[in-house]
């Protein structure tokens, strides 16, 4: 059956900042503190959208979450209107008021992992949200990105929506940003690869935390009706989370037949590959590009975001092309290695750069901003409308950005009621340009 592997990006809410939340993402924590813009962060996603859309392929985007989260606050022991709440907040626990206005959910890589009809045992589109239970503040994004997920794919005979995985360390769930799929054709059987960093119970003495569990993917691929056969189990190498790869999808990317990753990216590399070969056989010979660390230090990929780029079949191209972040092309190691790579004749054949700084700057490159979704000719025309990128729905969001977003975001702007204020006009004004329903945040059904 023909499909196309469509783009759902999380668009960028109002109240993104440089919080350094994450333990593990370097660039996260060296840029703490930080002034940020959160209308150039929305914008700047907004144009990497519509360059795709523009470019033929098939663009979506997930809303952003309600910031700052007062169930939080809440359930944390603060009382009164939201005002108070936060306000007292903000006095007595500054950080968790931080953690509660992080506008991580921008990271829609995050999201969920998918399942593409043709994998599945019952041919519906699978989803699980990821729990994300690893950092506070992303352990609140699960449910809301299944009612965003929900709206977006509201057709039941069609798509499954699944709960997260238990909010249990056993369980933890990072989502896309550890899984690849790999396949002949986007319509055709493919090889789902998981990749984690730990198991359920190990004592993990790394430098940073390993933040998905083998029995997370394990869990994900058997309620999403996977044949074992075709799942692929790897570990990421210890090498490369204590580096900074918090998410494989930081040393690693794949699309189509090709797998692009480096060097330190699995525990056991010549396994991991072997693996995908067998669980392949029959359907497809797997294409690897393998990047040397002799070439690229492990240390440049991961600060260039070399690999948490999109991985992309452009319309019109007989090869794959790469959409970097300017980084890659700033930095001398990964910015010689592309040049290499698409002047020889492998599956890759062209590099471009897109700025998303605002992003990176928080550790997200153009791969941590969307969530792949293969689609075929009726699973797209079940889409709800408004989740797809259209010159219109550009327009307005463009100008809906400008109206409600701040230039400027300090950190100490977060205890600002004011902000609180703002943010809820902007996603008033979003709930009606893509039709979310009037309960759709929680301070709508308070």
């Amino acid at each position: 059956m023909v499909a196309r592997e469509a783009n759902f990006d999380g668009l960028i809410g109002p109240t993104h900042n440089y919080g350094g939340l994450s333990d593990g993402n370097l660039a996260s924590a060296r840029n703490q503190g930080l002034v940020s813009s959160p209308r150039e962060g929305v914008l700047e996603g907004l144009t990497k959208m519509k360059r795709l859309a523009d470019a033929g392929l098939v663009q979506g985007l997930l809303p952003p979450h309600e910031r700052p989260f007062l169930p939080m606050l809440r359930r944390a022991g603060f009382s009164g209107s939201d005002s108070a709440v936060l306000e007292a907040a903000w006095k007595q626990a500054p950080g968790l008021v931080r953690k509660a206005s992080s506008a991580s959910p921008m990271w829609a890589a995050n999201a969920a992992t998918v399942s593409p009809s043709a994998d599945t045992a019952d041919a519906r589109l699978h989803f699980t949200p990821a729990n994300l239970l690893t950092t506070l503040h992303r352990s609140i994004e699960g449910r809301q990105t299944q009612r965003s997920l929900s709206w977006a794919f509201a057709d039941t005979d069609r798509f499954a929506v699944h709960d997260p995985l238990p909010m249990q360390a056993d369980f933890a769930d990072e989502g896309a940003a550890n899984h690849v799929r790999l396949c002949a054709e986007q319509g055709g059987e493919g090889v789902e690869i998981f990749v984690y960093g730990r198991t359920a119970g190990e004592n993990w003495s790394g430098a940073f935390p390993a933040r998905q569990t083998l029995e997370a993917c394990q869990a994900v691929a058997r309620s999403h009706g996977l044949d074992p056969a075709r799942c692929v189990f790897l570990r990421q190498s210890q090498d490369a989370i204590d580096a900074g790869a918090f998410h494989n999808d930081v040393v690693c990317v794949g699309t189509r037949t090709t797998l692009f990753f480096h060097e330190l990216a699995f525990e056991d590399r010549a396994g991991a590959l072997d693996a995908i070969r067998r669980a392949a056989d029959g359907l497809f010979e797997p294409v690897f590009v393998e990047v040397p660390e002799a070439e690229v230090p492990i240390g440049d990929a991961i600060t260039s975001y070399l690999f948490n780029s999109q991985l992309l079949e452009w319309p019109g191209e007989g090869r794959l092309a790469l959409i970097a972040p300017k980084e890659t092309e700033e930095t001398e190691t990964t910015r010689a290695y592309c040049a290499s790579m698409v002047d020889g004749n492998g599956p890759i054949g062209r590099v471009e750069y897109v700025d998303v700084r605002q992003s990176m700057r928080n550790g997200g490159g153009p791969a941590c901003l969307r969530l792949r979704v293969a689609l075929t000719d009726d699973e797209l025309a079940a889409v709800t409308p408004a989740a797809l990128m259209t010159d219109a729905l550009f327009s307005e969001l463009t100008a809906w950005a400008n109206k409600h977003y701040r230039d400027r975001l300090a950190p100490d702007d977060l205890g600002d009621p004011a902000l609180m204020t703002e943010s809820r006009a902007a996603l008033d004004g979003l709930t009606g340009i893509l039709g979310l329903g009037g309960d759709f945040y929680p301070f709508q059904r308070a």
